[in-house]
């Protein structure tokens, strides 16, 4: 990666820090609902957890997807796995700080009771995650990368057991749901991600007609992704808004301020996406679609952000 490219790289993901760490305030203003001790803390670090799920997984998705292309090279650019799974565990580890002290900011390690977090379910799941988390690295490190789906998909149920307590109506539906939302939406934003870097290697590049056909099949995928994630999305929210109060509870409620600017920048998203598959159909070089696809990486970056931020927002009431 070139300097230029690193120096913006930051900058994305310092702006990006920005909606994590600022949104429940500005969500929650005028609203009347308390805001949680460390929100905008919280948030960001559900951002990082979120984001250190999708890079390892798009990997290995875009690694399916590569192997199917015809006289494709086999040589995929350095994998950021392993570190993405380390800022993933660190995520982990302060979120699990936080359930250990009764899902207050600590104020000093003295306040984390460790031994605690054995004794609750929240504090389990908190550390299967820091633990899945440290098992990612040395599993995309190794000489079979695949064993990485393990502990991912571990992440992915804690995750989603988390989302859903148990004196929920239904929380294995809701965890059914998220499931299969965070799924899809990893392989989507991760594997985008790693599409565009592949293509950006000069194996590829010299490989005539092979970055196309790469760009061509992750775009038919995304388009069902796409699709799933909208689904349960749209399932999801109707289960903790019931339709006759959605259209209220998306302007006078912090989580459906969040949800609803998680929509627009979804619609964006999915503009982008036909952008750049439309132009991929009229261009001999995959890369001269690149640039609306990496406008919609950027996006997707920021819908990720949104998702970490609904995380740290009271749930809306069932009126």
């Amino acid at each position: 990666m070139g300097a230029g490219r690193a120096v913006g790289l930051l900058l994305l993901v310092a702006v990006g820090a920005l909606i994590p760490l600022f949104g429940p305030r500005l969500a929650l203003d005028g609203t009347g609902e308390a805001v949680a001790p460390g929100a905008g803390g919280i948030a960001l670090l559900r951002t990082v957890l979120l984001a250190a799920l999708c890079v390892p997984a798009g990997e290995l998705f875009v690694v399916w997807l590569a192997r199917r292309v015809p006289g494709g090279p086999p040589q995929m650019p350095q994998g950021w796995a392993a570190g993405a799974a380390t800022a993933g565990c660190v995520a982990a580890l302060g979120l699990a700080s936080v359930v250990a002290t009764g899902n207050l900011v600590p104020d000093s390690p003295a306040d984390i009771d460790v031994g605690g977090l054995y004794a609750t379910r929240d504090g389990r799941l908190a550390l299967l995650e820091v633990n899945a988390f440290a098992a990612v690295a040395p599993c995309a490190r190794s000489r079979r990368p695949l064993t990485q789906v393990v502990p991912l998909t571990a992440i992915g149920v804690a995750e989603a057991l988390r989302a859903h307590p148990t004196v929920e109506d239904g929380p294995l539906v809701g965890t059914a749901l998220t499931f299969a939302h965070l799924l899809c939406a990893a392989l989507w934003a991760g594997g985008l991600l790693s599409v565009l870097r592949t293509l950006g290697t000069r194996a590829w590049r010299a490989t005539a007609g092979a970055g196309a056909a790469l760009l061509g099949l992750y775009a038919r995928v995304a388009a069902v992704l796409l699709a799933a994630v909208t689904a349960t999305g749209s399932w999801s929210t109707l289960r903790r808004m019931p339709p006759g109060t959605v259209l209220d509870q998306l302007t006078q409620t912090a989580y459906g301020r969040a949800l609803l600017a998680k929509v627009l920048l979804m619609a964006a998203v999915a503009a982008l996406a036909l952008r750049a598959r439309l132009r991929l159909r009229h261009v001999t070089d995959p890369l001269d679609a690149c640039g609306p696809a990496r406008a919609e990486l950027v996006v997707l970056g920021a819908v990720v952000a949104m998702s970490g931020l609904l995380t740290a927002l009271p749930v809306p009431i069932r009126w």
